[in-house]
């Protein structure tokens, strides 16, 4: 046999083989879509804040954004609106206000379940929160536990807004894929 020929026979060869594919079915295979509704509890103000600033630029007082701010937040998870009401988990992470012109978060939170059927399982949310929009979108970009490997996004529509203290309550419906 000629030479060109079998080598054009061996290249024929290695491209009909498929190569190896390092994947297991199963365990992602199967994707949920699950929805959770919660109310989310900012409390900047009075003794037992929820919320703290901890940075702020020097221009910051002169912004009328509060450019510049940046919180930490241990925020309560509750099943009603109400402060009373059951909590489901707790929403941890940072704020601060990323807008010069027009007033908007930018968020990284955690919002760990403590209870009910996904306690130790959270959500990552990493978004822009134009927080004076009566109803806003933000993603989820990632999870753990029941919510490994999730996407998915969180309308976020404020329920109570104190805008002498800060204080707020905003509603929450979340659609993940995990």
């Amino acid at each position: 046999m000629d030479r060109s020929v079998a080598l054009t026979l061996l290249f024929l060869l290695l491209t009909l083989v498929p190569p190896p594919v390092h994947s297991r079915p199963g365990r992602f295979a199967t994707e949920t879509e699950t929805h959770l509704h919660f109310y989310f509890h900012d409390t900047v103000s009075g003794s037992n804040p929820s919320a703290v600033q901890i940075a702020r630029a020097d221009s910051t007082g002169q912004s009328p954004t509060s450019f510049g701010v940046l919180l930490m937040a241990d925020d309560p998870l509750t099943e009603g609106p109400d402060a009373g009401s059951t909590e489901l988990g707790r929403a941890q992470g940072l704020y601060g206000s990323a807008g010069q012109k027009d007033f908007g978060l930018i968020m990284a939170l955690s919002f760990r379940f403590t209870s009910g059927p996904y306690k130790g399982s959270s959500l990552s949310v990493m978004s822009q929160n134009p927080a004076m929009q009566t109803v806003r979108e933000l993603a989820v970009v990632g999870g753990t536990g029941a919510f490994r490997m999730a996407r998915g996004f969180a309308v976020a529509k404020t329920y109570f807004l104190d805008t002498k203290t800060g204080d707020a309550i905003v509603e929450y419906n979340v659609t993940v894929m995990h």
